[in-house]
């Protein structure tokens, strides 16, 4: 059958945590079903593993084989934008939510997908940086989040507070902005809502709590030169419509 919902989950080295993270997701849906009065609500979960030095591809398709909500794909190469675009192309349900596996927020799920359902929203955009949010990363990343965000803002006039992370969307809506996007790694998901703002679909932020339950697996240091790269590239593509 095909769901209602895919949640698409990027994973990269995460046999620490991918299969209590994936079975609490798998738990917590019953409650998103009961909340939102849904109990036919169909899900999928994508497991989207992208180079994986450890046995996480090994875990991602032994659950995959556990549970019939779970499918998984392994791209080869440390990619997480490249991850989520192919997981979102590859997504059935109707509408799409775009997770992190440290996070698996259900309450973020419930509220996004009651404004999907009820209201003339295109997309959702968890935002831990607006206000109403808890952001409890420590300090360095909750400063480069906005350093980020204000570079969004002068280069390409973003008008909102946050890009990377939780999200959810009209799969048919979205589907075209995602199949027009050039830029891959860390910056594809700032693109996605970019772009989605800009076409004149409607996006939607919602405040949530951030809590991770583990380091990032990628050092931020080591991310700030891949970033800058992506920023350049991406001013460059929609400001002035460059070719990628």
């Amino acid at each position: 059958m095909t769901p209602d919902v895919s949640i698409v989950i990027p994973v990269y080295n995460e046999e620490g945590i991918l299969r209590e993270a994936v079975t609490d997701l798998l738990d917590g849906l019953a409650a998103v079903r009961t909340a939102l009065h849904a109990p036919e609500l169909t899900f999928e979960v994508i497991l989207a593993e992208n180079g994986s030095r450890d046995r996480t591809v090994e875990l991602a398709e032994h659950l995959a084989s556990e549970r019939p909500e779970v499918r998984t794909f392994s791209l080869g190469e440390p990619n997480y934008g490249k991850a989520l675009r192919r997981g979102i192309l590859e997504a059935r349900g109707t509408y799409v939510i775009c997770e992190e596996i440290d996070l698996c927020d259900a309450d973020f799920h419930r509220r996004a997908l009651e404004t999907l359902r009820h209201s003339d929203a295109d997309m959702v955009v968890g935002s831990k940086a607006m206000k109403g949010a808890s952001d409890e990363r420590p300090v360095f990343r909750r400063v480069a989040t906005r350093v980020i965000n204000g570079m969004l803002r002068v280069a390409l006039d973003f008008r909102g507070t946050d890009t990377h992370g939780l999200k959810a969307f009209h799969r048919e809506s979205l589907l075209p902005i995602v199949e027009a996007c050039v830029i891959d790694r860390d910056l594809f998901a700032s693109e996605l809502v970019i772009r989605a703002g800009r076409e004149g679909l409607r996006v939607i932020e919602i405040p949530i709590r951030l809590h991770e339950k583990r380091p990032p697996a990628i050092n931020l240091v080591k991310r700030v030169p891949n970033v800058l790269r992506g920023m350049a590239k991406l001013t460059y593509v929609i400001r002035f419509g460059g070719k990628p």
